[in-house]
């Protein structure tokens, strides 16, 4: 007995040993993959065969100076996150602080929209109020130099980047002007500019309230509640929101632009990844009763991303009526990651999905009423939108080149919202 005993114990002794160090390699394996202890073998492959061409490229390319390590895999990172698609893509300190400026609604500059025909860098308009504007820049005029830098055929990221700069700082450009055929040089010292997200607040006639948003960035979302304050409190009864032309931002604004329509709880837009359990919704949180009135909103082909989820949400709900042409169709979601030295990753982690479900990448927000404007048209009430503050015919058009004209696609809006209150004067009369 007590030898049957003795082996009894030592047979638990030695299942309760392999026991344990079953669980103690399986604890190890967990704390070797969360820490990357075990190789990615399809990984290592790759960056081995990576490795090997960056060797070849540095050790034998014709030109060495071309050809360092570390340019050749700054290169390698360009190629390797643009390769996925448009909008991901891996900056480089300059670019990323740019990025954050952006996103900020502020940087240091002159005050001047440019935009490149056939090589040449045209002035679109000087922004309100800026170094640009103060020093009488007009539209049309051509960049010829930026600190004595000729700026033929150089890529427009570049030209940016030499306009900007921290403020209180001196940058001389050298302009062509076509109307006189002459050149003409000025220094113009930085400024922090800032872009306001609403840009234009005003009340119509019949009560109508107008407002335009230009981009959505980190202030957008309490400028849009103040101009809805500003216009509730001087009567307004109808609303027209102007997202023409904007080119979108972050999503968290767009949400809180959408929300002063939406119930506690309602579904705004969801995001999805690749993994289903990857899906965000985004809804309603403010405890307040959701802003019911006759709401038109207008959108054309440079209406993106955020401004697309805006629109979106309004249209699929029934809470707005959208006006204008299908928007552009960037309906992906970017996440920024840092990176050593300053840098940065932008990529594409999910896309976006209206309440219905209805993915906007690559289609759009299709509008209830369409009004189609010429490229010429587009083009004219950009400049009129950017520049309200000349109201003077003939003033604007010695400044920009042509006579205010009609907005066509902000008229049917106002033709929309008749209708609205019609309808629902109707309804109040049964």
């Amino acid at each position: 007995m007590a030898t049957l005993e003795a082996m009894l114990n030592r047979f638990l002794t030695t299942v309760g040993g392999v026991i344990a160090g079953l669980l103690l390699a399986y604890s190890a394996a967990n704390y070797a993959a969360g820490w990357g202890l075990f190789p990615n073998r399809e990984l290592d492959k790759s960056s081995a065969y990576v490795r090997q061409v960056m060797q070849l490229v540095s050790e034998n390319y014709v030109d060495a100076s071309r050809a360092s390590y570390g340019q050749l895999t700054k290169s390698a990172l360009h190629g390797l996150v643009q390769s996925l698609d448009p909008h991901s893509e891996f900056m480089e300190a300059k670019d990323f602080s740019e990025l954050e400026e952006d996103m900020n609604a502020e940087f240091g500059g002159v005050g001047i929209q440019v935009e490149m025909r056939n090589g040449r860098v045209v002035v679109i308009a000087p922004i309100a109020n800026t170094p640009s504007d103060r020093a009488g820049i007009l539209r049309g005029d051509e960049i010829v130099s930026v600190d004595g830098q000729g700026m033929d055929n150089v890529p427009m990221n570049d030209v940016i980047g030499r306009l900007r700069g921290k403020p209180k700082t001196l940058v001389t450009v050298k302009f062509f002007r076509p109307s006189t055929k002459k050149e003409f040089e000025v220094g113009l010292v930085r400024e922090v500019i800032k872009i306001e997200s609403v840009r234009d607040v005003r009340l119509l006639e019949n009560d109508v309230g107008y407002i335009q948003l230009t981009q959505f960035s980190e202030r957008t979302g309490k400028e849009f509640i103040d101009a809805l304050n500003k216009l509730i409190g001087e009567g307004m009864q109808a609303l027209v929101i102007d997202l023409r032309n904007n080119p979108g931002g972050l999503l968290d604004a767009a949400v809180e632009v959408a929300e002063p329509f939406f119930k506690r709880g309602e579904l705004i837009v969801y995001t999805q990844g690749r993994n289903p359990k990857d899906r965000e919704d985004f809804k309603g949180e403010s405890d307040d009763p959701p802003l019911a009135l006759p709401l038109a909103v207008l959108i054309n082909a440079g209406s993106a991303s955020a401004a697309e989820i805006v629109a979106g949400a309004l249209r699929d709900t029934h809470k707005g009526v959208i006006v204008g042409e299908r928007s552009f169709g960037k309906g992906s979601v970017q996440t920024i990651f840092n990176l050593k030295n300053g840098e940065g990753l932008r990529l594409t982690t999910a896309r976006y999905y209206t309440p219905s479900g209805v993915t906007i990448h690559e289609k759009g927000i299709e509008p209830n009423v369409e009004v189609v404007m010429s490229p010429e048209e587009d083009r004219q009430l950009r400049i009129q939108h950017v520049r309200s503050d000349v109201q003077n015919a003939v003033d604007f058009k010695e400044r920009f080149g042509f006579e205010p004209i009609q907005d066509r696609q902000l008229d049917t809006a106002l033709e929309v919202i008749q209708g609205l209150r019609a309808w629902e004067a109707r309804g109040e009369g049964n």
